[in-house]
């Protein structure tokens, strides 16, 4: 392991910045990013370091990696605080993060508690709400530019879809049928087919299955399934010695941590019998 320490500018004063570059292993070459307290506490992740110092510092612009102020993103966040400053008579943002669908009412079965215990309690039912809403045309377009961060803050490579899946209506691009397949799968029990009709490709507006996502008919076959799960099994096998190598070092981490203590504390004996 080789490590290198110095101040974190960008935090408080007394904060310090590591990094840790593997030496050996699957990930040799590869480094680990750690910030030390004023107190020495060892923080790994930003989720940890913003809890930590919760109300004291906002690390919305910082850049855990680098150990830097973004001035790309802090410009943006200060511009969405200006525009929020500016539009806050005009109402609240709507920070729902539920599927874009019609919001008259939902179109998941909700839960209800009976209360009985009340004298003048009167229990009221609307067959209206009891029968599932329709959904909303085309309502993946509202999904379009938006995209996937990971805890760095980094974008997150967008999925490939097989060749075999291509998508119909109007505007319709591989990250809009990606949400479409995904919120399918996410809420409906039956069968993902895409579109059985020839005709939607025609007229969308009024042929199209709205139970169905924005794709062509398909077809999964045995022999799909067979790679996919081998695929998998790839995957899982490159998962599964990755953590083992990972583990191994920070075992001879913790293992050089120990020595290095150690030393240290006969140094200081051999000093002390002098």
């Amino acid at each position: 392991m080789e490590k290198k320490r110095w101040d974190c500018t960008a935090l408080p004063k007394g904060w310090k910045m590591e990094e840790v570059t593997r030496k050996s292993g699957l990930s040799a070459g590869k480094s680990d990013v750690y910030y030390f307290s004023p107190s020495g506490k060892k923080f790994r992740s930003k989720p940890q370091l913003a809890r930590y110092l919760g109300n004291q510092m906002d690390l919305s612009s910082f850049d855990f990696r680098t150990g830097k102020m973004l001035m790309s993103k802090l410009n943006k966040n200060r511009q969405r605080l200006r525009y929020d400053n500016n539009n806050q008579n005009k109402g609240k943002p709507d920070l729902n993060t539920s599927l874009p669908v019609r919001q008259t009412a939902s179109i998941f079965k909700q839960p209800v508690t009976k209360v009985t215990n009340h004298p003048n309690n009167k229990v009221k039912t609307d067959p209206q709400k009891a029968i599932d809403q329709p959904r909303q045309l085309f309502w993946e377009k509202k999904l379009s530019g938006l995209n996937a961060y990971d805890i760095a803050e980094e974008l997150v490579k967008t999925m490939e879809l097989p060749k075999g899946l291509q998508g119909v209506g109007p505007g319709c691009t591989d990250k809009t049928l990606l949400s479409a397949i995904a919120s399918a799968l996410h809420t409906s029990a039956a069968p993902i087919t895409g579109q059985l009709s020839a005709a939607v490709e025609k007229n969308p507006g009024v042929w199209l299955n709205t139970t169905q996502p924005l794709c062509k008919a398909f077809i999964v076959t045995d022999e799909d399934i067979r790679k996919q799960e081998e695929l998998v099994y790839s995957v899982r096998k490159r998962l599964e010695e990755a953590l083992m190598a990972d583990m191994l070092a920070h075992v001879e981490e913790a293992a050089n941590e120990g020595d290095a203590l150690k030393d240290e504390g006969n140094g200081s004996e051999d000093m002390d019998s002098v």
